[in-house]
């Protein structure tokens, strides 16, 4: 079988074919050429050998944006080893929960994180050394090295034998349900996406620049701000800190990228917070992923900066964004059209293929991306992985010219009075209000034991959101079932890591009360 490696393809290609000098990374004030990326892969590569990781073998890494995820990711996947990126957010004790699962031996940390070590141990007995980009602390519990003690070798590090379909990364799920799942992938799965969503909605080029609010560790994030820009011969502008707006904007000013990636709560706050208009200047387009993106939201937003903001469906198994809309051909409220490249399908629930316009269904997808399975999950596997099709656990219907709609997620659809209801499009009533920033609807037992939406809703700064105005909203524009029964005001709404609403949390909260 031919010979392939993701890592080779994505840098040592371009210095061989004389783009070495091209900008590659902008962190900060750190510029790295190509050539210089190359070094720190090789310096990775060798450091991961001189710790003994072996070829198929798990490494965590637990690392902010920057050139160490980069190096640490691309030199692992150069020795045939297996890295697994993993949410900077996460406890020390959920941490050790994953490390336990994937087996991993070696972990790689930021310096903020070092201290979360002993909890990481207590959960996962077989982690034997870890490296920290800075110093950690006396008592981690394994043997831990500073990360420029073991990547300093930059000779050139030899290639793996891999394939093309070689086992290259694994994904842990976002944990919408609670339960994260190591989604298994192949060398191949970065370059599908690289020649689908990149290349047709994109249509990226090495003059482009790259900034992403979701972060490496994401499967949205990860196409971003590394396999998107690698494969063209672009820049990557990475920022390891927590995005706020303002932080955000200050970056797109200094650095100015071409493309940017967000995901709808954070669209929602860089409104609230009123940046500049030219906030996005330099961005021919902007991008949209996470979460269905509310037509409210999306025509504030598009108002205010000028830019055209692209919404699209994407999961971590099938790695990034396989049906989208494209610019100038956007339908806000939808997912857009399938991306070239990818097949999709709904099913009700017998199994039975839909094919009569806006009626919905469950929302399958093939594709050159999509994951081998999850890891140590067979029972989940064979209900999710059916062959070449893949169901996405979401709720969809098509119109008839082909454009996809989000009703939400299959298991979080509402049925109060034996009619079915779209959180989704609840919501997007919801946000259209001028008080309300964010908001989330899911299904509470009422006394009589019936079920019935709860709105669940962020006001916008500075706003008062009331429950009886709401309702009159509401009133006015969607029919009577659909419309919350209980508005409960909150600060913010709970998500994962990677910026998708736990819904389960909100439900757990009402029965708990």
């Amino acid at each position: 079988m031919e010979r392939f490696n993701a890592s080779t393809w994505l840098v040592d290609r371009h210095v061989a074919e004389g783009r070495g000098g091209r900008v590659a990374v902008e962190c900060g004030d750190q510029q790295l050429t190509y050539t210089d990326l190359l070094a720190e892969v090789h310096a990775a590569a060798n450091g991961l050998r001189q710790l003994g990781v072996r070829s198929e073998e798990r490494v965590v890494l637990v690392l902010n944006d920057g050139v160490a995820f980069l190096a640490t990711f691309l030199g692992a996947l150069r020795i045939g080893a297996i890295p697994v990126p993993v949410s900077t957010m996460l406890t020390g004790k959920d941490l050790g929960v994953i490390v336990d699962d994937a087996r991993a031996r070696v972990i790689y940390l930021s310096q903020p994180y070092a201290p979360l070590l002993p909890a990481i141990t207590d959960g996962a007995p077989e982690l034997a050394t870890a490296v920290v980009d800075g110093d950690a602390a006396e008592g981690t519990g394994v043997l831990t090295h500073r990360l420029d003690h073991v990547a300093f070798d930059r000779t050139e590090a030899a290639v793996a034998r891999t394939t093309h379909d070689s086992p290259a990364f694994w994904l842990y799920t976002s944990g919408t349900t609670g339960t994260p799942k190591g989604a298994m992938h192949r060398h191949v799965d970065l370059r599908a996406t690289a020649d689908t969503y990149a290349a047709s909605v994109l249509q990226t080029r090495a003059d482009d620049r790259f900034f992403s609010v979701a972060k490496l560790f994401f499967a949205y994030g990860l196409g971003n701000s590394l396999t998107f820009p690698l494969a063209v011969g672009a820049t990557t502008i990475l920022w390891p800190e927590r995005p706020t707006p303002v932080g955000v904007a200050e970056v797109c000013v200094r650095h100015r990228p071409t493309l940017f990636f967000a995901v709808p709560g954070f669209y929602a706050a860089m409104l609230d917070a009123d940046l500049p208009p030219d906030t996005l200047g330099s961005a021919r387009a902007s991008v949209s992923a996470g979460e269905a993106l509310p037509p409210e939201l999306h025509r504030r937003f598009t108002t205010r900066f000028g830019v055209p903001l692209l919404d699209g469906i994407g999961t971590t198994e099938v790695l990034h964004i396989f049906c989208s809309n494209t610019v100038g051909a956007e339908r806000p409220g939808t997912s857009g059209t399938p991306v070239e490249g990818y097949e999709l399908k709904l099913l009700d629930d017998d199994g039975v293929e839909v094919t009569t316009p806006d009626t919905p269904g469950a929302l399958y997808v093939k594709g050159d991306s999509v994951a081998t399975g999850y890891w140590c999950r067979t029972a989940t596997s064979r209900q999710v992985f059916a062959g070449e099709w893949m169901r996405t656990g979401d709720t969809y219907t098509r119109s008839a010219d082909g454009y996809y709609t989000c009703l939400g997620r299959s298991n979080d659809m509402i049925k109060p009075g034996g009619i079915w209801v779209s959180p989704a499009e609840v919501e997007a009533v919801l946000i259209e209000h001028p008080d309300v920033l964010e908001a989330a609807v899911v299904g509470a037992r009422n006394d009589d034991g019936l079920e019935e939406p709860v709105a669940f809703v962020v006001p916008r700064s500075g706003a008062v959101v009331d429950a009886a105005a709401l309702d009159a909203h509401c009133r006015e524009r969607m029919a009577s079932f659909k419309r919350p029964r209980r508005v409960i005001v909150v600060d913010a709404l709970p998500k994962t890591a990677t910026g998708k609403i736990q819904r389960y949390a909100l439900r757990e909260r009402l029965s708990a009360n």
